[in-house]
């Protein structure tokens, strides 16, 4: 059965309370550590030849289609655009790091910080060759999610991408963000017409990609071979329809 409306005192649907909400954290500089990688602040010296050489690897251009910048065709030329990116507050660079190699290879950023209203987006995903359907790429969203809504208490994580970019949107759903919709010519970026599409996991939604993440990464979700057993994306929706179920 469907919710009745709160009704104000002029009879108005009305959206639920939220009685003891104080606001969300700014992020800080503290590391998030897995098993598999950690997440840590943009270090130009430290992480700028890592990634440099990690993207190199790919075959060619097409990671940077989606992106405002790159690619990138010489060392100087990425330190300008990392040196730039890591002085910003916001959106706040981070750099993705082996454990195996404690070399970075791949960023992302925390970005539309609002602590007052519990709103933040994870953007800038660029990950190299080197990163891409890994255990890791996996366990740096389920780092990331962890710091959001468990340590900062953030209400709404989002995920935006161009509309046409076929990979982002797949791994939005993988990772088990809701589709919300397509904003109409949102950004021009690189001469061209954008249209976002939105997605989002809100704090209600968190425990069950929590568990499911856990489950994913458990080495006994691996073969000898180390292949995965279960899927991601299967094993966040049973954990969906139990907590629906519930």
């Amino acid at each position: 059965m469907k919710a009745q409306a709160r009704l104000n005192e002029f009879m108005q649907p009305i959206g639920e309370p939220v009685p003891d909400w104080k606001g969300a954290r700014v992020p800080g500089r503290e590391p998030l550590v897995g098993r598999y990688c950690r997440i840590e602040r943009v270090n130009v010296e430290r992480d700028v030849e890592a990634l440099y050489e990690a993207y190199r690897e790919a075959v060619d251009g097409r990671d940077w289609t989606y992106l405002a910048v790159g690619p990138f065709t010489s060392l100087d030329a990425y330190r300008e655009h990392l040196t730039k990116a890591a002085a910003l507050a916001d959106p706040m660079h981070h750099a993705v790091i082996d454990q195996a190699t404690g070399k970075a290879i791949g960023t992302l950023a925390l970005m539309r910080i609002d602590p007052a209203n519990g709103v933040i987006e994870v953007g800038h995903v660029t990950y190299s060759p080197r990163l891409k359907r890994t255990r890791i790429a996996s366990e740096a969203m389920a780092l990331l999610m962890k710091y959001v809504f468990e340590e900062l208490g953030y209400r709404r994580f989002e995920w935006k991408c161009d509309s046409l970019n076929g990979p982002s949107r797949a791994a939005a759903l993988r990772y088990g963000f809701r589709f919300e919709g397509i904003f109409r010519q949102a950004i021009v970026y690189r001469g061209r017409n954008r249209d976002t599409a939105w997605f989002s996991v809100i704090d209600s939604e968190y425990p069950a990609l929590r568990t499911g993440f856990a489950q994913w990464l458990d080495e006994r979700n691996f073969d000898a071979q180390g292949q995965q057993i279960e899927r991601l994306a299967e094993l966040i929706a049973r954990q969906q329809q139990q907590a629906t179920a519930g």
